[in-house]
Parts: structure tokens; C-alpha cells; sequence
């Protein structure tokens, strides 16, 4: 086994033909993944076929490239869950623990756990509210956000923009879409904090009870606007998603609740750290300032910002039935790692895919993922990263890292602490 300890590499990480290993809490990683995935990458490649490893930490194996992870977000043999085709005791995997109770029953109805005929229906219900030309109408409301945050801290010459600016935006934005009074929040923020921390790395029981803690609340809270609304609708998504439910689309109040949730927890929390991860790499690169100016250029540097520094880094899937794939066999319930931010720099798909590039053309990112999953609020997540960096760097045109921005301890997700900035 040789283990790798240059300067720029995690400590932890040692590379033994393709099986790899690497302390996902390594605060070399945490800090800067992507020389960690360029070695694994080149090693994998050396032995010939796919960008696939082993991953000890995780105990399953992993895909890298480009062109394996596009691929496998698109085959229909792996699925994000697998009880729909057969159960814990054909797998062999114990019963859930019972104090997980409410935390599950939420996440069995949510959307992105779902496959089809369920993943179908509720899918074309939610996207009513998120096609473009729906999205489209919020640029004014996300332009008028964007200016009241920066009246509220400009003349203080310096913020930690992760929490004046990057947070507030999509959680507003998320809130009055839902039709959630935005002056809740603080307390969506901190339900939703509390419920995605159950996909991080090697997660406590303290991180459980919290997250079923932050569940039961988020589900009362909600059940409290259902009703509501189902007295005086609105224009929004709750209203949206009872009448759709009384017009015989069989949207149960359960699957409801959780796809409001997940609408909250996905729409803001991937988007934030996009904002904050899009502002410290413009900072970083000062020749992409000029493309803030170009609406015509806008687009692009969106783009390149979700391929830059993705704000999700690895989605899993299960193997929905026993079957030859990516050089391995798989039995059905295996799990399968596709590193999507690992896969938005190969260099087999992007040239000198490690420099920022404002201009660059050379196609798709996979920050979104891919297939039946991929990302319903995509062009909600553009919007607001069109319109709110523009805006951040014209008021303020001194912008400047007031301090070296550092990542927070939460893969598999990657975004920053804190955002120091002064003008």
C-alpha cells in the first residue's frame, strides 16, 4: 500500500490499486477535495477501464469520471431506494431503529427517495411550480431581496456574507414560493440544518435525535399551513399542491408535508452554498468580474460556478437488481457512490478543469445530477445565482476576503463556515 502525504493531499488518504482509503472528515479534505479525487482518478485510470474505487470508509465502491457518474445517474438498474422491490430481511439488513420513527416515515414520501409510478406522479405535480417560465417571474422579487440585504449591511464595510447574504436569499425566496410566512425563517433554517445533517458522514445519535426533534416540529408546523390554506388558498405551492390533490391527482396530506420539506431543505441548502462557494471563486479570480457585467455572459458563469466548487458531492444509489456494471458485479441492495464533485473536474471532459473560467463552453456540469433525479429546482438555483451576484458585486466594488474562507465539516455536501468580506 502506498500512502500519499505531499502538502496538498489529505493526510488520511492512501491508494491501494482501486481500493482507497480516506477519512471524509480530514480537514485536508474537507478544506480542498479535489487533489484528493485527481490522485484517485489517476491511479484508477492506470489500472485501466473506469474512474470506479473502493472507498474503505464508506465500504462501497465509487465512481469518479465524467462520463461513469452521467451514466450511472441514468440507469434505471440503480435507484435511490430499493424497499420498493423487496425488503430488509431479503437484503439481510436489520430493522430500522425504532427511534427513527418519524424521521422515516417523512423521508419514505419524499420525492428524492421516491422511484417511479410514486416518483412520476409527484414529480409532474411539483414541477407546475418550478418550469422556467414559473421561475422566470421571481427575478424581481430576488433582485428587490438582494438590494434590501446589502442596504442592511453595506455601510458597515465588511460581513460575513455567508450569513447576511447567501443564507437569507433562498430561504426567502423558498419560503415565499411555499407560501410559509418568511419571518419563520430562523425556524426553517434550523429544521432544516437539523434533518439533512442525517446525510452526513458517520453520523451520531445525537445527530439523529435532533433531526427527528427537527421532523416532528417542521411536520406540525406544516400540517398548521395545510389547514389554512385549505380554508383560504393562495398563489402558492401549498394552495397549488390541495388543489392538484382535490382534482383526483392522489396526493396524500402526507406526501404533501414532505414535499414541502424537501422543496425547504433542497431549494435552499444546496443553493447557499453555491452563492457563498460562486462568491469566494469570483474573489479568487478577479478576470471573471467582467462577465458580472455582460448579461449575455451571465449564463456561463453561472455554469461554471456549479462546476467550479459543486455545492453536493456525492449522491448513492442502490442496485435495484443483481447485474454487471462499471466493471463489477452488483447484488441487488449495493450501494454505488457517484461523486459528483469529482466528476466536474475530469480532466477527460473539461480542459484544465482545476482553473475557473468564466467563459468556459465545454458542456454539462453534473451539480444538478442527472436522469429521472435530476435537480427540480435547477432553474430556480440559476435564477438567484444570475441575479444576486451581479448585484452583490456592483454595490459593492471593492469586494474583497476580508479572511481565507474555510469549509465546513459536513460532507457530503461542501460549503463554507463562514464568507469574511470587506469593501
Amino acid at each position: 500500500m502506498t500512502s500519499t502525504t505531499a502538502p496538498h493531499l489529505p493526510a488520511s488518504l492512501a491508494i491501494n490499486g482501486r481500493h482507497v482509503s480516506l477519512d471524509p472528515r480530514d480537514p485536508g479534505f474537507v478544506q480542498d477535495p479535489y487533489p484528493a479525487y485527481a490522485a484517485i482518478r489517476q491511479a484508477s485510470a492506470a489500472l485501466g477501464g473506469g474512474s470506479d474505487f473502493w472507498w474503505e470508509q464508506y465500504g462501497h465502491w465509487c465512481l469518479s469520471g465524467h462520463g461513469d457518474v452521467s451514466g450511472a445517474l441514468k440507469d434505471r438498474r440503480f435507484g435511490r431506494q430499493i424497499l420498493h422491490v423487496t425488503s430488509h430481511e431479503a437484503l439481510g439488513w436489520p430493522e430500522p431503529a425504532a427511534h427513527l420513527g418519524p424521521f422515516l416515515a417523512f423521508e419514505r414520501h419524499s420525492l428524492l427517495e421516491l422511484e417511479p409510478p410514486d416518483h412520476t406522479r409527484l414529480r409532474t405535480l411539483i414541477n407546475r411550480a418550478f418550469v422556467s417560465r414559473q421561475v422566470e417571474r421571481l427575478r424581481p422579487r430576488i433582485a428587490a431581496l438582494a438590494h434590501g440585504l446589502i442596504d442592511g449591511f453595506a455601510a458597515r464595510g465588511a460581513a460575513d456574507l455567508l450569513v447576511a447574504y447567501a443564507t437569507p436569499i433562498p430561504v426567502i425566496v423558498i419560503a415565499e414560493l411555499l407560501g410559509v410566512p418568511p419571518a419563520r425563517a430562523p425556524d426553517l433554517l434550523d429544521w432544516s440544518h437539523r434533518i439533512v445533517a442525517m446525510y452526513q458522514f458517520r453520523r451520531s445519535r445525537q445527530i439523529e435525535d435532533e433531526a427527528v426533534a427537527a421532523t416532528v416540529s417542521f411536520v406540525a408546523f406544516l400540517r398548521e399551513v395545510v389547514a389554512e390554506r385549505r380554508k383560504a388558498p393562495r398563489e402558492d405551492l401549498v394552495s397549488t399542491l390541495i388543489a392538484a390533490s382535490e382534482e383526483g391527482d392522489r396526493l396524500s396530506e402526507d406526501e404533501l408535508i414532505a414535499t414541502c420539506i424537501l422543496v425547504l431543505n433542497a431549494g435552499h441548502e444546496a443553493t447557499v452554498h453555491a452563492l457563498a462557494n460562486g462568491t469566494r471563486a469570483i474573489l479568487d479570480n478577479p478576470p471573471a468580474r467582467a462577465a458580472l457585467a455582460d448579461p449575455q455572459a451571465m449564463p456561463g458563469l453561472v455554469e461554471e460556478v456549479l462546476r467550479f466548487d459543486a455545492p453536493l458531492h456525492m449522491f448513492t444509489r442502490y442496485a435495484l437488481e443483481d447485474c454487471e456494471a462499471y466493471g463489477h458485479r452488483f447484488r441487488q441492495g449495493d450501494k454505488l457512490g457517484l461523486l459528483l464533485g469529482a466528476a466536474n473536474r475530469d480532466p477527460a471532459r473539461f480542459a484544465e478543469p482545476d482553473r475557473f473560467d468564466a467563459a468556459r463552453l465545454a458542456g454539462p456540469h453534473l451539480s444538478f445530477g442527472a436522469g429521472i433525479h435530476f435537480c427540480i429546482g435547477a432553474p430556480l438555483a440559476r435564477l438567484e445565482l444570475e441575479v444576486a451576484l451581479p448585484i452583490l458585486f456592483a454595490r459593492l466594488p471593492g469586494l474583497r476576503l476580508g479572511a481565507e474562507p474555510r469549509y465546513r465539516d459536513t460532507y457530503h455536501f461542501h460549503g463554507l463556515e463562514r464568507l469574511d468580506a470587506a469593501w
